[in-house]
């Protein structure tokens, strides 16, 4: 299945000159939707995953997914101030100024196996920021897996430069 192709494209949002990737497109069509978590579990099956960690707001909707498929736990991962209980937070650089993302403390047990999910790979800010979250909590991370990579952006390298595998479904060249 070409993913490309169910894959929307809305440019100039949310800023004139960004070409935004849109997966909702993606998610409504069922046989997309199962052979993108299909294609996401395929490497991951037999790595004995403890726990997904799904960055807010689409890695919450396919991380649930491939959780189920891998028959594991998932933890979200999200903006500052919307988890309930103990957290740990990251801040990181945005084009201009900062953003936090947090996890609940107890989310990831020392040496738990976590696969990183969300639907799109671009600067890798987010994602390193996510991954820190995880080195903190001890966790072993099997890798990073998404959707959409921006190759130009250079994330997806940020990412694998850290010693992190990445996996990517499709590939949009530009921003």
């Amino acid at each position: 299945m070409n993913l490309i192709d169910v894959i929307r494209t809305i440019p100039d949002f949310p800023q004139k000159g960004i070409m935004f990737r849109d997966i909702t497109t993606l998610m409504g069509d069922a046989k997309a939707l199962r052979y993108t978590v299909d294609a996401i579990v395929e490497p991951f099956k037999n790595t004995q995953i403890q726990k997904i960690a799904g960055i807010e707001a689409r890695g919450f909707i396919l991380g649930g997914a491939i959780a189920h498929q891998l028959g594991c736990g998932f933890v979200p991962i999200r903006k500052a101030g919307k988890l309930p209980h103990k957290v740990i937070s990251e801040t990181y650089a945005l084009e201009y100024g900062e953003d936090r993302i947090e996890m609940h403390k107890d989310g990831i047990h020392p040496g738990e196996r976590v696969l990183l999910v969300d639907d799109l790979i671009a600067t890798g800010g987010t994602a390193l920021a996510a991954v820190n979250l995880l080195k903190r909590s001890a966790a072993f991370i099997c890798g990073a897996a998404f959707v959409i990579d921006l190759p130009d952006l250079m994330g997806a390298e940020r990412l694998r430069a850290d010693g992190i595998a990445v996996q990517t479904l499709v590939q949009f060249a530009g921003h």
